[in-house]
């Protein structure tokens, strides 16, 4: 395995961290509310990183990802990369890809997706889609949602137009704040006719382990950027006439809080490598989960609390971390229902290689 960037993923990785530096700031994201920041979305695609992702694979989208998540920016670039530009590039038809592709990469179109599948959405005898699915990410900003329905088949749904007030027919999206500023909405399908994406639980399982290593990448850069901020404010603020950081409860807190966030990082790192290298990556996928789950809710809280009182302070930009942090401990599962999922996976195939 060699994780070492290309000259092309470093290069988008240099251009989404100075673009996210530079306009994700906290006035930004206060003024912002809990919607999207349009304009930073416009310039992201305007700089062709959407579009990049074809080129720099998924590896390169984790790097995209984590510089979100340094500055918790609320923009779709996960959730349209993911359920939208990827999974249409690779189980996508050759008209598929004309058609959709296009406004993928410019940002013209968004995509969503109504995952992990809960056995909600359920395909008609008349080959309309029923059904609901209490949240959806970015789901507010969504043209198209990629849905998996009871027998795991990947079906797209035009949730509106892209560029149109009004939405499909059929199609009901109620909003839903969630614990971070998500754009999230409630999905109701009402006799909708989807578009088939993919060969069903195959394509499925692709595009859910290519989720989780995404999000986990995405949970890499939201604890970094927690843990640099309480890094700073350790080192600055002073207590009995020294740095609360010379205190050597603050170091070993801070120090668990790295190796926790380079953990994520590099199980984030392999999942997205084997993708890349059309390698079997579900356990690894689900690894990233795991530790971005279990180990991104113990940096989130090390942030909140090496802050002291400060950390619960909304006009402080630390909060926000806290708060993404523990929302993509829910959207990735609970580490105890991710880590059973990967020990029964790890238990069929040796009981696969034993037979």
């Amino acid at each position: 395995m060699d994780f070492t960037p290309s000259e092309e993923q470093s290069a988008a990785r240099g251009l989404a961290a100075r673009i996210f530096g530079d306009l994700s700031t906290h006035e930004r994201l206060t003024a912002a509310g809990t919607g999207t920041d349009a304009e930073l979305w416009k310039e992201l695609c305007a700089a062709g990183l959407p579009a990049a992702v074809e080129d720099i694979g998924l590896l390169g989208l984790v790097l995209l990802l984590e510089e979100q998540g340094r500055t918790t920016a609320q923009v779709p670039l996960a959730a349209s990369c993911v359920y939208g530009l990827l999974a249409v590039a690779e189980h996508g038809t050759a008209d598929q890809r004309e058609r959709l592709l296009p406004g993928l990469r410019d940002g013209t179109a968004v995509a969503t997706g109504a995952f992990p599948a809960r056995g909600r959405v359920h395909l008609a005898e008349d080959g309309a889609l029923y059904g609901a699915v209490p949240w959806v990410p970015w789901l507010r900003d969504a043209t198209h949602v990629l849905v998996a329905d009871t027998d795991l088949a990947l079906w797209i749904v035009e949730a509106s137009p892209p560029g149109a007030e009004a939405r499909a027919p059929g199609v009901t999206v109620e909003p839903v704040e969630t614990t971070a500023p998500w754009s999230a909405g409630r999905l109701v399908l009402d006799a909708v006719r989807g578009e088939r994406l993919g060969n069903g639980p195959e394509a499925y399982a692709a595009v859910l382990a290519t989720a989780r290593t995404a999000f986990a990448g995405l949970q890499a850069g939201v604890c970094a950027g927690s843990l640099a901020r309480a890094v700073h404010h350790t080192v600055t603020r002073e207590q009995f006439g020294r740095p609360l950081s010379t205190n050597q409860g603050v170091l070993l807190r801070a120090a668990d809080a790295h190796m926790d966030t380079e953990a994520i990082r590099v199980t984030a790192y392999e999942a997205a490598w084997r993708h890349d290298q059309q390698l079997a990556a579900e356990e690894q996928a689900l690894t990233a989960a795991w530790w971005a789950s279990e180990a991104g809710k113990r940096v989130v809280h090390a942030g909140q609390h090496l802050h002291g009182g400060t950390g619960a302070d909304l006009d402080h930009p630390v909060h926000r971390h806290f708060l993404w942090g523990r929302q993509l401990d829910a959207y990735l599962g609970s580490g105890g229902e991710v880590l059973e999922e990967l020990g029964l996976l790890l238990a069929d195939s040796a009981q696969g290689d034993a037979s």
